[in-house]
């Protein structure tokens, strides 16, 4: 039994691991910091009038393609919420400046540049309305 009890240590911490993983992939956070505004010409696009939802994605990434094909979805009803895309293995200065660490993450920005919540990972398209409707 002595022999057992190494393997089921390891086995509890990266089942424990995994779960607090999964369940934290893809919640949008609310920033309550005041960094510097994010200017149309970083994104490389328009903000939106409201709200605008900027996606870092990568050429390899699955759950990028799901991503963008969520917020495109949710975007195109809404004339003053806007999407952009950026490809984060061209603008690693940008990536790096705003601390983007995995692909997808998408960035909640409203209508001054001001970043207002973070998903990283494929957002959950309740989630991602819920955000959109407490933003005024």
């Amino acid at each position: 039994m002595d022999n057992y009890l190494p393997i089921l240590i390891v086995l509890t911490l990266a089942s424990a691991y995994g779960f607090w993983y999964q369940r934290s992939r893809g919640t949008v956070k609310v920033k309550s910091s005041t960094k510097t505004a994010i200017t149309p010409s970083d994104i490389g696009g328009e903000l939106g009038s409201r709200v605008t939802l900027v996606q870092f994605s990568s050429t390899f990434c699955t759950p990028c393609r799901a991503t963008r094909a969520l917020l495109t979805d949710i975007t195109a009803d809404l004339d003053d919420v806007k999407h952009i895309d950026i490809d984060a293995e061209k603008n690693l200065d940008l990536v790096r400046r705003l601390d983007i660490r995995s692909t997808p993450t998408t960035l909640v920005i409203d209508k001054s540049g001001v970043e207002v919540g973070r998903a990283v990972g494929a957002p959950k398209r309740a989630e991602v309305l819920a955000t959109l409707s407490a933003i005024k």
